[in-house]
């Protein structure tokens, strides 16, 4: 039964992972900082489930900014994959909190691929990396469009695409960059704006609420599908040899499109 290491479990993209990787019949281990208030909701259906958890879903207690316990996690459980997903992911919270989004965003990465070149397992590892890395470089872009990060956060992510890259390069590790556009889902965090939309829709709908306040309307995304995405980042690391991929749906719309979608 292979084994896979998921950072960011709770998020998003790693409840969606761990899910996947369950029907495939993986023995999935999610990393999760300890607090008071675990978040663990987006996962509550798997950790309920008698068939699932303490046999072939495990929760360990780790953070991006603790080398040491990286290396011990890594070391026990001995995955045969490690998908870092966990990061601060918001682009304006950046912007509020440089240092840590570079902490936990930036180094947390060269942190879990110095573990697995220093605990000297054989382990695929998939770096989730960003399309903010492009910032205001004019579209099309693909794999080698030149990046331009506009914010602490993209440039966070653009540090971990490259030490992947390098480690890749220079210790010849199964090291692979996904560079994914925006994803979403019902999971996804409220403070987005896809789901304060359709979090809006629902309580003007319900009679909770009659306003809703957004930014700027023309701004323009590519939006996807999560638990499709997901499926890529497992598909890399299923390929011959590691590369870099962006994933995207390559159709755009504004945020304006959106709200006429979703209204």
């Amino acid at each position: 039964m292979k084994k896979a290491l998921i950072t960011g479990i709770t998020g998003q993209d790693g409840s969606y992972l761990a899910e996947l990787l369950l029907v495939k019949g993986y023995e999935v281990h999610g990393v999760v900082r300890r607090s008071s208030t675990l978040n663990t909701a987006r996962i509550d259906h798997l950790l309920a489930d008698p068939t699932i958890a303490d046999s072939r879903l495990f929760l360990h207690y780790g953070d991006l900014s603790d080398s040491s316990r990286l290396i011990a996690l890594v070391e026990s459980v001995a995955p045969d994959e490690i998908y870092n997903l966990a990061a601060q992911s918001h682009v304006r919270v950046s912007f509020d909190e440089p240092e840590h989004t570079g902490n936990t965003t930036g180094l947390g990465s060269i942190r879990l691929l110095e573990a697995i070149r220093m605990v000297g397992i054989s382990t695929k590892f998939y770096q989730a990396s960003s399309s903010e890395m492009f910032g205001a470089t004019p579209p099309p872009q693909n794999e080698h469009t030149p990046f331009y990060p506009r914010s602490p956060y993209g440039a966070a992510k653009l540090y971990s695409y490259w030490v992947t890259k390098n480690y890749r390069e220079s210790y010849g590790m199964f090291a692979t960059n996904g560079i994914l556009f925006n994803h979403e889902s019902p999971r996804r965090g409220e403070t987005f704006v896809t789901r304060k939309i359709t979090r809006a829709v629902a309580r003007i709908k319900a009679g909770i609420q009659d306003k809703l306040y957004l930014g700027n309307l023309d701004a323009i995304r590519d939006w996807g599908y999560a638990p499709e995405f997901v499926e890529a980042m497992w598909l890399m690391l299923q390929a011959n040899q590691p590369d870099d991929f962006v994933v995207a749906t390559g159709t755009e719309y504004s945020v304006r499109d959106f709200l006429g979608f979703a209204f």
